[in-house]
């Protein structure tokens, strides 16, 4: 399998296809590289290279004690495109990768970047703060941490039905989608799941977004049930240079799987302008 080893031993899983200006899908909480496959195909049909990797703990890579915060995760992003040689690449993250992104940014730069995408992602800040009075409470999260704990398969499948919408009046979600999820979120190293809680909710992305000086768009769902748009999306426009958004009406938090063939037109329009 594809790998690259960081300074500190671990090994993470990456796909690369194609050939033409690259893409770096970053995926979300608690998948992998998967979760982008209807995007990778998609461009890639379209004359782009598509890169997706496993975030350290996830998926195929290593599953580490250490380092499942967000400094780490955007090194190891910073680590995969300096071995692969990225220029002029396009960064998509989905919920915690759009931190990711954010942060791979902010503390690295964009000589290596002409745009970002942050796709539901968690910036600026998911918890509730003093100055961060819209957010949800530590409450919320800590329930999250005792649902994997206690039953991580289980809250894993259970978590699909907020996730995709599928809780919604006319929602169509497959099972085969919910199981995917499953199936992903059980590849994952259950400390690195764990500390990942801590890494989306408490991480203040305010200071990288202010950073981010390359053409970037905002997607996100107005009936996202696990990042609400109010103190995410709608926060992190007004942080952002010249940001566009784009508010996707009555749209959940998967979007990317559940409106695949618009999320990706939306994209490939960005892509080309």
């Amino acid at each position: 399998m594809p790998m690259i080893t960081t300074k500190d031993g671990v090994e993470i899983f990456f796909k690369d296809w194609g050939k033409g200006q690259p893409i770096v899908f970053s995926h979300g909480w608690p998948l992998s590289a998967d979760d982008w496959d209807a995007q990778m195909l998609f461009f890639l049909r379209h004359g782009y290279r598509d890169i997706a990797h496993d975030r350290r703990g996830h998926g195929r890579s290593t599953q580490t004690w250490d380092g499942n915060e967000m400094n780490t995760y955007a090194a190891d992003l910073a680590a995969l495109t300096e071995m692969l040689d990225l220029k002029n690449a396009i960064h998509v993250g989905h919920s915690t990768g759009g931190g990711e992104v954010a942060r791979y940014i902010g503390r690295h730069g964009a000589r290596r970047v002409a745009k970002a995408v942050l796709i539901g992602a968690v910036p600026p800040l998911m918890m509730k703060t003093a100055a961060n009075p819209g957010g949800l409470p530590m409450e919320a999260f800590d329930q999250i941490r005792a649902g994997v704990l206690k039953d991580r398969s289980q809250f894993f499948k259970d978590l699909t039905v907020p996730f995709y919408g599928a809780n919604r009046p006319g929602a169509s979600v497959s099972q085969g989608l919910r199981d995917s999820f499953w199936l992903q979120g059980m590849q994952a190293g259950h400390k690195a799941v764990f500390d990942c809680i801590k890494a989306f909710s408490e991480t203040d992305f305010t200071e990288d977004l202010k950073a981010i000086d390359v053409p970037t768009l905002i997607i996100h769902g107005d009936d996202d049930q696990i990042v609400p748009i109010a103190d995410s999306a709608l926060l992190s426009a007004k942080l952002i240079k010249n940001a566009q958004l784009k508010i996707y009406k009555g749209a959940p938090h998967g979007m990317c799987s559940t409106l695949k063939d618009r999320i990706n037109e939306d994209l490939l329009s960005f892509f080309k302008s």
